[in-house]
């Protein structure tokens, strides 16, 4: 499998965005996704990730109500929409993918539990 991320850019605070993960081979439906953020100097962190069955999803706290992961399995992709942001938001974002079909919040927030990653797509948020 084969994860391309894409979407990033510069936006004012306030602004929304919306990063596309694309993949190949495998199909999206059987496996879990997730996206994860690096600012510079800090380690790369879990934002958010949606089960294999798309049924249920899990945030990290700075971003809920702000941010929407969701995918569509019949075009390969997952999305994360980005709403409301904050310069705070600045970073790589990274797309993940995850054989284990857990049903445990912890393990889709875990670096280690995924099996896929692309290649980072830069967000810049201006206040």
């Amino acid at each position: 499998v084969q994860l391309q991320a894409f979407g990033g850019g510069l936006v004012q605070a306030g602004g929304s965005l919306r990063l596309s993960c694309a993949a190949s081979g495998r199909t999206l439906s059987s496996f879990g996704s997730g996206w994860f953020r690096q600012a510079p100097g800090k380690e790369r962190e879990f934002v958010a990730a949606i089960r294999w069955s798309g049924g249920d999803t899990y945030y990290t706290d700075s971003v809920k109500g702000r941010f929407t992961i969701f995918k569509d399995n019949a075009r390969k992709i997952h999305y994360l929409q980005m709403n409301s942001l904050k310069p705070e938001d600045t970073a790589i974002y990274y797309c993940a993918g995850t054989n284990v079909r857990s049903v445990s919040r912890t393990w889709y927030t875990r670096r280690e539990s995924y099996d896929y990653w692309g290649q980072g797509t830069l967000v810049t948020v201006s206040s």
